[in-house]
């Protein structure tokens, strides 16, 4: 195959496989134009920085929910990981264990309820939307055992680290991004999509299904448990509930971006971008002076309208 012949496959490839965004990148583009008019600062070094620090947290629950999604399961437990992270940093950094041990308690917590989560869905087979649920209501309560109101450090060193002058957090995004991408192109992170769209049949192939959706839940929980200790780091405390509304911002981040609930359905630069979406709405309905009430309204119109149309469109090319 030549090269132009090769571009040309890559191109038609790569434009098949964003065909169903385009609703969501127009309107991503719209909002953020309406974004800079309202508010021309954020085009500003330092103020282009504290809006990622700000969307960072939205953008890795968005990530976590997605690589659950794609295996075909569901988690309603990210808001409550996301807390009890939070908490588990806060605790642990200003005593014996420090930074580094602070933040491989946070990781190892990630990694063990993932474990467990996973087990209970892949080998024991219960209905992860069970699982979760019941998952949610144990890590609140471990959570606030640990912490009952928001308490704990995190070192300011970490916090100027991680959300201080430096855009650490668009360098994290950035890694995250080219990490998926090196994931994918391994047997594991094929397998992990190919599970959620046929398991019987990577099952055939070789893929171990098993393995793959633990793996899907050990990544996630990990990811949950790092967006805590972000948060963490944002705040310079622990809160046994600050990451409460993350769990549904998570599930509209992942569904905008095109994210089926059936798995094997979506990419993650659609969750992405469904997260980046939310984050400017809500700033731009801020600018605007709305009522809250007006938000929530407004907030799940946007939402509804940039799901259907790409369902509208495709139901209008279907033969009658």
């Amino acid at each position: 195959m030549s090269g132009a012949a090769g571009r040309r496959l890559y191109w038609a490839i790569q434009w098949r496989r964003n065909e169903g965004l385009g609703a969501l990148y127009l309107v991503l583009t719209a909002f953020a134009v309406l974004y800079a008019v309202l508010f021309p600062g954020i085009l500003a070094f330092g103020a282009l920085d504290k809006f990622v620090q700000g969307w960072f947290p939205t953008a890795m629950v968005a990530a976590a929910e997605t690589i659950v999604m794609l295996t075909g399961g569901i988690d309603l437990a990210v808001g409550p990981m996301v807390s009890l992270g939070s908490v588990v940093a806060a605790s642990t950094m200003q005593g014996p264990l420090g930074i580094v041990g602070g933040v491989l308690a946070v990781l190892a917590l990630g990694a063990g309820v993932g474990t467990l989560v996973g087990w209970f869905v892949a080998v024991a087979r219960y209905p992860a939307i069970i699982v979760t649920l019941a998952m949610s209501f144990i890590i609140r309560g471990v959570g606030l055992l640990i912490l009952p109101r928001p308490g704990g450090v995190v070192p300011p060193s970490l916090s100027d680290a991680l959300a201080g002058e430096v855009p650490t957090a668009a360098v994290l995004v950035i890694l995250f991004v080219l990490g998926w991408k090196f994931f994918q192109a391994t047997p594991l992170g094929q397998g992990l999509i190919a599970v959620g769209d046929n398991a019987e049949g990577a099952y055939r192939s070789g893929v171990g299904v098993v393995a793959s959706r633990m793996l899907a839940y050990v990544i996630s929980g990990m990811l949950q448990a790092l967006t805590g200790l972000y948060v963490a780091a944002q705040t310079g405390s622990g809160d046994p509930l600050i990451g409460e509304p993350l769990t549904l911002s998570a599930i509209a981040a992942a569904v905008l971006g095109g994210v089926g609930f059936l798995g094997g359905q979506g990419t993650m630069r659609g969750a992405l971008a469904g997260s980046l979406l939310m984050s400017i709405l809500i700033n731009v309905m801020f600018f605007m002076d709305l009522p809250l009430v007006a938000q929530y309204v407004v907030q799940g119109l946007i939402i509804v309208v940039t799901v259907a149309l790409p369902r509208l469109r495709a139901a209008r090319r279907r033969p009658a």
